[in-house]
């Protein structure tokens, strides 16, 4: 009890102080907290809902299932040898059991369910266990739409099965749809430290793209990408993805070189990742020219028509619809509004683009076969991701503006975890009205 108040303390701490990244040992007992939560909560459903009573999860070190990864303990970094992990709910009473076919607990949550001295092979225990149960349906991690649901390797399929009792493989079945609902779906818990995360995101991005990184003349895109990469790190979180940098700049097809000059329109693409959750944020800067003190009003109003797309696609998300008719549906109003809309939107969560419906991709606008189909549901994030370009005088191409936030999907409808970017980014900034 001790333990779980401790738990439950450094959560609240965690929600409500937005600029501190705790010690490692703190966020290891709210990792395990949340996992705690996860398996007593939502797994018993998850399971209901797709039918599945039998659901095994099987590693080896250092070849980790995605799914296997994020049910480990905070302290286990890997898989140990083989690790096998069993989940039965019964039927009767709905409870869930938990076990783990090794030589000791898989964390606190997690029961070890292997009697050497009887099965000195790890198999035959697992077998063991299927037998005593009687499951009418095995789900094995294997997916050909989500390569997060496809974790168990040819090896380890192969003998698992052999090693099943005969009448038990044609119960095998895909995990897929339990796997995406375990992977997708956010606590309550989770999402009170989301929004620490999207305003730490938020912050990096308003200190990179300011007159303390960037100096028009000398600073090169280069230079800030790394300026993000290591500050990502020096603030004690990590990254998922390598940030990236963008120009886009008034009579050119592409900027030569990489030297960031007045006048230029900056475009990043940053996440970063802490207590296992991932954000993924796009925003966009202008550089002043001298004696400037806002952005040109062409590209303000390329800006807005953005954030005119962004509106036009959460109105789409209805649980039950699919990706693809979100998609479908958002970009013919968008196109009917003149917007020249790209929409590439995808879940966020344990992975930066996570398993759940796929809202597009860049270079496929009419629909994503497999991860498209799938059907939304409460409870679950996305990154609202998308550009709509605009023809503005001067500029060789149309000018892109590529935007992307986080965002939870709820029966409340959509909400920006933390807020989104409404207005161009300045560098240098402008004065605020107290200077004044």
């Amino acid at each position: 009890m001790k333990k779980y108040l401790l738990a439950l303390s450094l959560l609240l701490a965690a929600a409500h102080a937005p600029a501190q990244v705790m010690p490692l040992r703190e966020q290891a007992a709210v990792i395990n907290q949340l996992l705690a939560e996860r398996f007593d909560k939502l797994l018993p459903d998850m399971m209901a809902q797709t039918g599945i009573d039998m659901w095994i999860v099987v590693s080896r070190e250092y070849n980790e299932d995605p799914v296997l990864k994020t049910m480990l303990p905070a302290e286990w970094l890997n898989a140990r040898r083989r690790t096998v992990l069993l989940f039965y709910r019964d039927p009767s009473s709905g409870r869930v059991e938990r076990l783990a076919v090794a030589r000791y607990n898989v964390g606190d949550s997690i029961a070890a369910a292997w009697d050497m001295k009887k099965f000195p092979d790890q198999w035959a225990a697992l077998a063991d266990l299927v037998r005593q149960r009687k499951p009418h349906k095995i789900a094995l991690d294997t997916s050909r739409h989500f390569g997060h649901a496809d974790g168990i390797d040819h090896t380890d399929y192969n003998e698992l099965l052999q090693a099943l009792p005969a009448e038990y493989r044609t119960r095998v079945v895909s995990a897929e749809p339990l796997a995406v609902r375990w992977l997708e779906t956010r606590t309550d818990s989770e999402m009170r430290i989301y929004p620490q995360m999207i305003e730490a995101t938020h912050r990096i991005i308003a200190e990179g793209f300011s007159e303390r990184v960037i100096t028009p003349g000398a600073t090169t895109s280069e230079d800030v990408v790394w300026w993000f990469r290591q500050k990502i790190r020096d603030l004690g979180y990590d990254t998922w993805f390598h940030p990236s940098v963008e120009i886009q700049r008034e009579g050119k097809d592409q900027p030569d070189g990489g030297v960031i000059l007045p006048g230029d329109l900056l475009h990043v693409d940053i996440g970063i990742t802490y207590l296992r959750l991932n954000t993924d944020v796009q925003q966009h800067a202008y550089v002043l020219k001298p004696g400037e003190t806002a952005a040109p009003a062409a590209l303000a109003l390329a800006f807005a028509r953005a954030n005119r797309l962004q509106d036009i696609l959460t109105a789409q998300f209805r649980q039950g619809r699919t990706g693809n008719q979100v998609l479908a549906a958002a970009l013919a109003q968008g196109r009917a509004e003149g917007l020249n809309p790209v929409i590439y939107t995808h879940p966020i969560g344990y992975h930066g683009h996570a398993a759940g419906p796929t809202i597009g991709m860049w270079d496929m606008q009419g629909g994503v076969p497999g991860s498209g189909d799938e059907a939304l549901r409460h409870r679950t994030a996305y990154s609202i991701e998308l550009s709509a370009a605009t023809e503005i005088a001067g500029y060789a191409q149309p000018v892109r503006m590529m935007l992307e936030e986080d965002a939870y999907f709820d029966q409340a409808g959509v909400r920006y975890i933390g807020g989104r970017q409404q207005e161009l980014l300045l560098v240098p900034r402008r004065p605020s009205p107290v200077a004044q």
